[in-house]
């Protein structure tokens, strides 16, 4: 059952980005999250979606595919492995598909499943 529930944070997640809907996105982090980009840590819901909102503007379009590898729950806390595939067309035209995985912590609140803490790594591309 947590690993439909924790599959199903991913899918919004990915919705939500595909969306380009920030309060959508948003809501699936805790308050006090930390998001990890290649080294680069970002404290806090709100910096993390300020962040998001800054990457997102970059692009006219984003694709956003996730695959939910290893889930360890124990309670109310999962560890996981998500891998990511993006389709990211710049402005000028330009196109990139990273590959990517995610190390994530979540947590069970009161309103469902929500990320504690994203660790993104480049892959390829």
């Amino acid at each position: 059952m947590s690993r439909d529930a924790i599959r199903a944070l991913n899918d919004a997640y990915a919705d939500a980005v595909f969306r380009r809907d920030a309060a959508a996105w948003g809501a699936l982090w805790t308050a006090d999250a930390v998001w990890t980009l290649m080294g680069a840590r970002i404290e806090g819901r709100h910096a993390i979606v300020a962040a998001w909102q800054g990457a997102m503007a970059q692009f006219g379009f984003v694709g956003f595919f996730v695959q939910l590898g290893a889930v360890t729950v124990d309670g109310d806390a999962a560890d996981c492995v998500v891998y990511t595939h993006e389709v990211l067309a710049a402005a000028d035209g330009s196109v990139r598909r990273p590959v990517g995985r995610y190390a994530d912590r979540c947590v069970l609140t009161d309103e469902g499943w929500r990320f504690a803490a994203r660790d993104f790594s480049l892959l390829w591309g």
